[in-house]
């Protein structure tokens, strides 16, 4: 036996179990309780894990974005300082150029422009009268004219030949434009690199006389001292070059006079400036590159640039070893605040886990006993609640293991005394089976269950046969009614008529307990079946009597009422007498299915509808096919009100079912007349006036809306 759609029954234990079955521990799932400190569960365990994770994580961000702030803000700081520096520097440069010019505009101040015309008193004055002279290296005085009156080098005076062409052409621009110069760079070797400042010479606001030069080295201290470098470092270099590039100072004396291009990192920032075509300003401006921080700031009279060039890394080494200070500082606090939050939440957390050394033990005790009492962990919240709810079930428990108990010794009893054969399936598995139904198939109870339902077939043909059967009969009935020869454990055959039914829901699905068989032995039966006389008096669609035999068999019972034979024993005082009873039944709208479905469906309409009647009047009478959709049902010995009863049930048993066929519901109900015969009518000769009646009495039934019963008394 298979399920159909349904989820085949459980077994004993399966089908009535009781609801908390399913938290029964196995020995082997529950160890026993750990002494002292509760240890942690699952649960509590990951939500401590998750509050450490947190708290490092939160720790963990923290300390990096105070880290990279204060990263940040050191970096601002440093190349704040270091612009700042540049800037400085730069304003220095500018002061000197300034005093130098000053300087210069003294020594032109003492200088008379009626002294040009006298170059022996001029040369008196140059180098002994005027003291501001020797803050140059060298001093040069021409006329209007361009001649040189005095050549003064390093103290020593020089033939005026001896003039470098370049300085020559600063005089003259100055002599022609009557304005201060101060020149670009003049030489090519580091020990001869100079600048030359010119001044004008006139009278008040007269017409410019002549010009006036002061020379200075390089390196000179009025100029670019070499001091002003500051010794080499490999971390920070301070440079002054020209617009054009070229190196003034540099920490390394043999890339004086060198170009920037070859300076790492300050080489890049120059370019890019130089494409911009930005004006040179005093104020300064920085840059952080791969791996430096490149300050410039300007020193717009002699178009000069100032550049500090310092390693990142280096610049930011002191903050990087206080950031790592503070890294293992924050990372202990983290580690203490984790630590401390871990044994509070196992602190807060261990009434839960007392709660589940509760919860195991009630589990592993004995239906009643220690489930409820002392021994439960107080908190107040989830804990309280889960503590009601654990008392609770563990009462529901034993109430529901006790009534199992009972459920069980019932099943027992009706399984081992019950007149037909009951089998409980689950899938294809037979779980449960009574005794009726291990002594057909030639089993006992204990080798049924667990047995496949394949086995109770000759082959796996008749098997797949009698599963479709079952699926279809489910799918149109909702339930199964049919013969079926099963195999006994011994090989021969044996017919049982068959009624299926799921347990537990009305559809199929999870709900569902599965599917309960009652079977039936008819191998006599179905012998007899096979014999002419038999076919003769019996409907082949419905196996039911047919009209000529159940006429024969209503006029013998009507014969033997009227010799006064007894077919009951005597009513006792007081209770309805026993009469016979008659039902006509005539199905409604029946000709709807064979118009929509076919035939074919109207006659299983028919032969289930004979197995319902069938059913409920096997016990008390018989039933007959009378021809169509005409049925009948004789109750011999029956009271009115019994009749009446019997009558209703059959109508609620064919209202309630609600057949499919072709993906299409159809309704199904009855007209019923029931005709109660009483004793004065008697005898063979009244059968044709008592079907009459009853079948008036379907008709009125039918008049009054169908799906009824009607009841009517037939009087002599």
């Amino acid at each position: 036996m298979t399920p159909p759609a349904a989820e085949a029954a459980g077994g004993r234990d399966a089908a009535f179990a009781p609801a908390d079955s399913s938290f029964d521990p196995s020995p082997d799932s529950i160890s026993s309780d750990p002494p002292g400190w509760p240890l942690p569960g699952a649960l509590v365990v990951k939500l401590v894990a998750v509050a450490l994770l947190a708290v490092l994580l939160a720790g963990s961000t923290a300390a990096w974005l105070v880290s990279y702030a204060s990263t940040q803000a050191a970096m601002r700081r440093l190349v704040s300082q270091q612009n700042d520096e540049v800037e400085m520097v730069a304003r220095l440069l500018a002061s000197k150029i300034e005093q130098s010019q000053r300087v210069l505009g003294t020594v032109a101040d003492g200088i008379a422009p009626n002294l040009l015309d006298y170059p022996q008193s001029l040369e008196w004055l140059v180098q002994q009268g005027l003291p501001a002279v020797r803050f140059f290296d060298a001093m040069q005085v021409a006329r209007k004219d361009g001649q040189l009156s005095v050549n003064l080098q390093y103290g020593k005076l020089q033939q005026a030949a001896a003039l470098d062409p370049i300085e020559r052409d600063y005089l003259l621009r100055t002599i022609v434009d009557g304005k201060p110069l101060v020149s670009d760079l003049i030489g090519t070797a580091p020990g001869e690199a100079r600048v030359m400042f010119t001044m004008p010479l006139r009278q008040g606001e007269g017409p410019v006389s002549g010009a006036v030069a002061g020379v200075l080295r390089l390196q000179s201290q009025g100029l670019l001292p070499q001091s002003m470098a500051m010794p080499a470092r490999e971390d920070s270099r301070l440079i002054v070059f020209t617009r054009e590039g070229v190196i003034l100072s540099h920490p390394q004396r043999e890339r004086v006079l060198g170009h920037v291009r070859d300076e790492p990192g300050l080489a890049a920032v120059y370019a890019r400036w130089q494409q911009q075509e930005q004006p040179l300003k005093g104020r300064g401006f920085t840059e952080r590159m791969a791996g430096h921080v490149v300050s410039i700031a300007g020193v717009p009279l002699p178009q000069w640039m100032v550049a500090r060039v310092s390693d990142a890394q280096a610049l930011m080494a002191p903050a990087e070893g206080a950031q790592r200070g503070a890294w293992w500082m924050a990372g202990g606090g983290v580690l203490a605040v984790a630590l401390l939050a871990g044994l509070a939440m196992l602190w807060i957390a261990r009434p839960l886990a007392l709660l589940g050394l509760r919860a195991r033990r009630m589990l592993r005790a004995p239906a009643g006993e220690g489930d409820a009492g002392d021994g439960w962990p107080r908190s107040r919240g989830e804990v309280d609640a889960l503590v009601s709810v654990c008392t609770q079930m563990a009462s529901q428990r034993a109430r529901e293991q006790r009534q199992a108990g009972i459920t069980a010794v019932r099943l027992d009893t009706l399984l081992a005394h019950a007149p037909v054969g009951i089998v409980i399936t689950r899938g294809e598995v037979l779980e449960v089976a009574g005794v009726q139904a291990a002594r057909m198939l030639g089993y006992s109870p204990p080798e049924l269950q667990g047995l496949p339902a394949r086995a109770m077939h000759a082959s796996q043909g008749d098997y797949d046969q009698w599963r479709s059967r079952v699926r279809q009969a489910f799918a149109a009935h909702g339930s199964f009614d049919g013969d079926v020869r099963f195999r006994r454990k011994d090989g021969s055959s044996v017919w049982a008529r068959v009624l299926a039914y799921r347990a537990g829901s009305a559809t199929p699905g999870p709900a569902s307990a599965g599917t309960v068989w009652l079977l039936e032995d008819i191998t006599a039966e179905r012998g007899s079946r096979q014999l002419r006389g038999w076919a003769a008096g019996h409907d082949p669609l419905t196996r039911l009597l047919n009209r000529r035999a159940f006429i024969e068999r209503l006029g013998e019972l009507m014969g033997v009422r009227a010799q006064g034979g007894a077919t009951v024993p005597a009513p006792p005082p007081g209770s309805e007498a026993d009469a016979l009873a008659v039902l006509f039944m005539d199905l409604d709208h029946f000709t709807v299915i064979n118009d929509v479905a076919g035939h074919d469906a109207g006659d299983e309409v028919l032969q289930h509808v004979a197995r319902l009647i069938e059913e409920q009047v096997r016990h008390v009478g018989w039933a007959a096919r009378l021809g169509g959709d005409e049925f009948a049902v004789v109750l011999p010995a029956c009271s009115p009100s019994r009749g009446q009863e019997i009558a209703e049930l059959i109508r609620l048993a064919i209202a309630a079912w609600e057949p499919s066929f072709g993906s299409r519901s159809f309704l199904v109900s009855t007209s019923v007349g029931l005709v109660v015969l009483e004793d004065s009518v008697t005898g063979e000769e009244h059968v044709t006036h008592l079907l009459r009646a009853a079948d008036m009495a379907c008709y009125e039934a039918k008049r009054r809306g169908r799906n009824r019963v009607h009841t009517t008394r037939l009087q002599p």
